[in-house]
């Protein structure tokens, strides 16, 4: 027995240095293998300003489309959906979804008839209620009426006070109850009463409610009850909460999102939004403006929904100056997916157009700049852009209708900057325009590819108007990391090559996730919440582009996967001076970059202070939701190793930006404050070189 021991003890001896050296050699070639897939890089950038080149101030803005209920029910606070009744149609009895009864057909019939007091829209909703307060035909005790949920539910919240408006005209007196509620009639969470003798509602007759809520649901409807027999009219149900941004309409939480990407320009309303399925389902800008009643709405057939035109031209004209950006207004120029209007009958839709610019630009006692003034704005809005169709310049009468539109607004205003449908990257166009539009909807690896796309593209002529870019497909998902590294590649190429494209926006912007018609999009909300993807994620961090300098820099690596950039601009908030050197590592190995930053334009400028912002994730295909809004976002962190000469790492599939400060020192020696600052926050540390850390 113990020598069968001894004999096992030698074998699992022998067992163990076997699995040692192994193990050894598996180090080893693990290693090894990871040194050979590691990449390097040496970046050199010039930070002289007089050998960079300005970027245009409008190179990256926003584009908004009325797609996925970006719009209505979504940046639009509007509450109420199908607020006129006219979703179902002009014809009558018509559907008035999303409108429901509270009751049942012994106590209620519901129809609509033509019978508004507004011409635009003369569909109105006919209330026959058939129980009353007392009698054997008493009417439930909570009483009989109708619910409008709004966009899958109204976010009502504690606190807050919601104006609800609405029109109404009955031939008795009415008793009516207003309320807010949860979604199945309870809990309630505001109500009033309104009472009126018959002869203050025998004609149509406007109601206004403020109510203020007593409790806190993101699935809440309005509903219009009564106990009392009768028959009664409603038109135009409007509920938006009081606080929306500016006191202009739009959502709050949504409105800061936009704006905290600092956009440029804003480019609306579409999108084959402007265009339809066919014309006259296109978006006419004089249906949109005006009062909100009179506005006859229409069916958005391209995405298959009703739009009220609570959001028209104005409000995008009004949202892109509360935005700080120029506004982009794309025109219908004749042309739907289906139909388009033959050159020789187009000049009623040119005179359209130009009625739109002096809407936008005219003096306030103009015939349409009065109509501005009249909404609260006599004074111009900036329209400086303007775009003929969208994606139309394939279809037979392009070139003859846009050659009618340049021509007229041209001559009527010279600085108008125009925008062709035709692509003018591989060719010269044969036609005049200041701008070309640029669609891009490709793969991961494509969009990546296509960071070289205007390196050769003809220094003369129109420049690019990249209006549309978004990575599609099974690389995108619902917005991955994937999707949003390729798309930083692309940016940094169009940075780049900004002496040819003026202006770039990514497409969709905005979608409610309850109406999901296109994927992926910036920014994903509900009632109640929202996030963004990381494409929006990784334009934060080209905030600061448009405007700024583009500095001279060499790139050696020895990867393929590697695109880089580098900007000078300088922060409003303290009038400081910031290089900040962007990096995407598109590969799957860590790339060990070398930074050399030189070529000062005065030599006491020194490097002082820097931060390290990085987007990547765990894995490629990593999404934002509602439950981890932020799982894919920028990480920001002090960077210690600033200098002129900074050795740095980046991640495997990342996107590093760092942002290096310029400081002016009061002498020439070898001293170099260090800051460790957030240049968005200006907290931090400083240190001397060599010194122990301090508070700043």
């Amino acid at each position: 027995m113990q020598e069968e021991k001894m004999g096992s003890h030698k074998a699992s001896s022998n067992r163990f240095f076997i699995d040692v050296f192994i193990g050894i050699c598996f180090v080893w070639q693990s290693f090894a293998l990871e040194v050979d897939k590691n990449q390097t890089a040496q970046l050199f950038v010039n930070a002289s300003e007089a050998a960079g080149r300005p970027i245009p101030e409008t190179l990256f803005g926003i584009f908004f489309e009325e797609i996925n209920h970006a719009g209505a029910g979504g940046l639009w606070a509007e509450l109420v959906s199908n607020r006129g009744f006219e979703a179902g149609g002009q014809n009558t009895p018509s559907n008035i979804d999303p409108w429901s009864i509270i009751g049942n057909e012994s106590s209620l019939i519901l129809s609509t008839d033509r019978s508004s007091c507004f011409e635009r829209n003369t569909v109105a909703l006919r209330m026959d209620v058939l129980c009353d307060n007392q009698g054997t035909k008493a009417c439930p005790a909570g009483g009989v009426g109708i619910y409008n949920p709004g966009f899958w539910g109204m976010n009502i919240e504690k606190g807050k006070t919601y104006k609800v408006v609405f029109y109404v005209r009955s031939s008795t007196s009415i008793d009516l109850s207003l309320a807010l509620t949860g979604s199945n009639g309870m809990p309630l969470l505001a109500s009033a009463n309104i009472r009126a003798s018959a002869s203050d509602v025998s004609s149509w007759t406007k109601m206004e409610v403020l109510l203020e809520a007593r409790g806190t649901n993101h699935k809440s409807r309005l509903q219009l009850t009564t106990t009392q027999k009768g028959v009664i009219w409603f038109d135009q149900v409007s509920a938006m909460p009081l606080d929306t941004n500016m006191g202009h309409g739009f959502r709050n939480d949504l409105f800061q999102m936009l704006a905290e990407i600092k956009p440029r320009f804003l480019r609306f309303p579409g999108g084959s939004f402007v265009e339809g399925e066919w014309l006259t389902n296109a978006f006419r800008w004089k249906e949109t403006v005006g009062p909100w009643e009179e506005r006859p709405g229409h069916f958005n057939d391209a995405w298959k929904y009703w739009t009220d035109d609570g959001l028209g031209y104005f409000e995008f004209l009004q949202l892109a100056e509360d935005l700080g950006a120029l506004p982009v207004w794309v025109f219908n120029g004749g042309f739907s997916h289906n139909d388009q209007v033959e050159t020789i009958s187009v000049p009623p839709f040119v005179k359209e157009i130009l009625d739109g610019i002096e809407f936008a630009r005219g003096d306030p006692d103009s015939t349409w700049g009065s109509v501005r003034a009249a909404m609260g704005h006599p004074e111009p809005f900036d329209l400086r852009y303007v775009a003929v169709g969208n994606q139309d310049c394939w279809k037979k009468n392009y070139r003859g209708n846009y050659l009618k539109f340049h021509d007229a607004i041209k001559h009527a205003y010279p600085d108008v900057q125009i925008v062709s449908n035709c692509d003018g990257s591989s060719g010269q166009l044969d036609h005049p325009a200041d701008l070309y539009d640029f669609h891009v909807y490709t793969s991961a690896s494509n969009m990546f590819s296509m960071s070289q796309k205007f390196n050769q593209v003809s220094r003369n002529g129109p420049k690019a108007f990249v209006s549309e870019y978004c990575v599609t497909g099974k690389d995108a998902g619902k917005g991955s990391l994937l999707a949003a590294l390729a798309e930083v590649a692309f940016l940094l190429g169009l940075e780049k090559n900004s002496d040819v494209v003026a202006m770039a926006s990514y497409a969709p912007l905005l979608m409610n996730a309850n109406a999901r018609s296109f994927t992926p999009d910036t920014i994903v909300f509900n009632s109640s919440q929202l996030y963004g993807t990381p494409s929006y994620w990784m334009q934060s961090l080209f905030t600061e582009s448009s405007g700024a300098t583009l500095l001279d820099t060499t790139l050696k690596s020895t990867s393929t996967l590697l695109v880089t950039s580098a900007i000078l601009w300088k922060d409003s908030t303290n009038e400081k001076n910031y290089i900040r050197i962007k990096a995407v590592n598109f590969g799957n190995s860590l790339i060990n970059l070398n930074i050399s930053v030189g070529g000062f334009d005065t030599k006491s400028i020194q490097l002082s202070s820097s931060s390290k912002t990085v987007l990547t994730s765990g894995n490629l295909m990593d999404e934002n939701s509602f439950e981890q809004p932020k799982k894919v976002s920028p990480k920001q962190s002090p960077l210690k190793s600033a200098g002129k000469d900074m050795q740095v790492i980046l991640s495997p599939y990342s996107f590093t930006s760092f942002d290096l400060l310029e400081e002016y020192t009061s002498s020439q020696d070898d001293e170099r404050l260090i800051h460790l600052q957030d240049p968005s926050t200006k907290k931090g540390l400083k240190v001397k070189m060599n010194d122990n850390i301090s508070d700043s």
